[in-house]
């Protein structure tokens, strides 16, 4: 059942995106929701008891300006450390931890840690994520998941858990 709405949830995406109902759009729909459906089975399969409970859909709206508000700091921090090269660096790989349970969670935590310019998520590894930073300012490892982690992790936490 999970994996039927996960499908019909994906196809109304398509459609909503493309905003045809060309039959061509609509057949190509079907196939990529298929597709998507097919090689994300095992994230599907974890979605919670309670997938469509309107308060996880609130909260996904809020993680939405969240989400890009950091984008947008980042960029113009990692925009500023390019156009000023004096200004330093210091890269390294850091170990941050996650109270998130369900794979999904996870996957969309190190996503948005990705999509953040200045970190990239190297490998999840149980409630641990290995993160390149572009610079490093702690070596505390409490300190490293409060600035990486936490501003995304109570948020997806409201939404899939």
């Amino acid at each position: 059942m999970r994996l039927l709405s996960a499908y019909v949830t994906l196809f109304v995406i398509w459609l909503l995106l493309t905003s045809s109902l060309h039959p061509q759009e609509v057949v190509a729909g079907l196939l990529v929701a298929a597709l998507i459906t097919y090689i994300g089975r095992d994230l599907f399969l974890e979605l919670p008891a309670k997938p469509f409970h309107p308060k996880r859909y609130l909260w996904f709206l809020y993680y939405i300006p969240v989400f890009f508000w950091h984008m947008v700091k980042a960029n113009i921090d990692v925009a500023y450390r390019v156009l000023h090269p004096e200004v330093p660096i210091r890269p390294g790989i850091v170990k941050v931890r996650t109270n998130l349970k369900t794979a999904i969670a996870k996957t969309l935590l190190a996503n948005s840690i990705t999509l953040t310019p200045g970190t990239l998520t190297v490998d999840i590894v149980g409630d641990v994520l290995y993160v390149h930073w572009i610079n490093v300012r702690t070596e505390d490892p409490d300190e490293q998941t409060r600035i990486i982690v936490q501003r995304f992790e109570r948020i997806l936490k409201e939404v899939f858990e």
